[in-house]
């Protein structure tokens, strides 16, 4: 097994292994998740490994692969317990990820479709980033930041480190640990508020 392949497996692993403590949360109604993020990540989710795979990505596939599957398993899961809707700005992302996916497709560019899956990933990134801040009890903090620490994985298994295939694991990176930053910022914000109460 080559190092590239270790780190993908590793990267696959922990990308599932992170929904384990969401699902959890969301399951005893601790974590409400913001419904049009997860439905976005996963449409997205799809584009990328599709886009991915057609520009010869191999082993850095198991890191999108797992975190399609797990956002889906998440998304599933808001329609029941989690809170927010499809609004307009979140269908208008949706409609731009289409896009994307069919100028990919008469182009024949994967590099166009997957510059437009992080932009608008980026979209339900912004959502569920302001409801950590905002409401930081809404969410599991170990799920971003094991999420993160998938797409270092994710990094490392690209191997050549080129530049279109490097780019959605460094999304992941980035995108997670914002969310898990804004998490702790918000939680500290809370304890602040408390203490001036008090």
């Amino acid at each position: 097994m080559s190092l590239q392949s270790f780190f993908g497996y590793i990267s696959a692993v922990l990308s599932i292994l992170m929904i384990i403590p969401y699902v959890r949360d969301i399951l005893k109604k601790k974590t409400r998740p913001e419904r049009a993020s997860w439905f976005i990540w996963t449409v997205l989710g799809f584009i990328a490994f599709a886009s991915q795979l057609a520009k010869g990505a191999t082993h850095s596939l198991w890191l999108t692969a797992g975190q399609t599957l797990a956002v889906l398993v998440v998304f599933i899961l808001s329609i029941k317990f989690g809170t927010g809707g499809l609004v307009s700005r979140d269908i208008k992302a949706l409609i731009a990820a289409g896009f994307g996916l069919f100028m990919w497709y008469i182009t024949s560019e994967p590099l166009f479709a997957l510059v437009m899956v992080i932009f608008v990933d980026g979209t339900g990134t912004l959502l569920t980033a302001i409801k950590a801040y905002q409401e930081p009890e809404t969410e599991t903090l170990i799920t971003w930041l094991i999420s993160g620490t998938s797409g270092i994985f994710g990094v490392l298994a690209v191997g050549n480190f080129d530049p279109v295939l490097v780019a959605y694991p460094v999304y992941i990176v980035a995108a997670n640990f914002i969310i898990a930053s804004l998490l702790l910022l918000g939680r500290k914000r809370i304890r602040q508020t408390a203490n001036k109460l008090l």
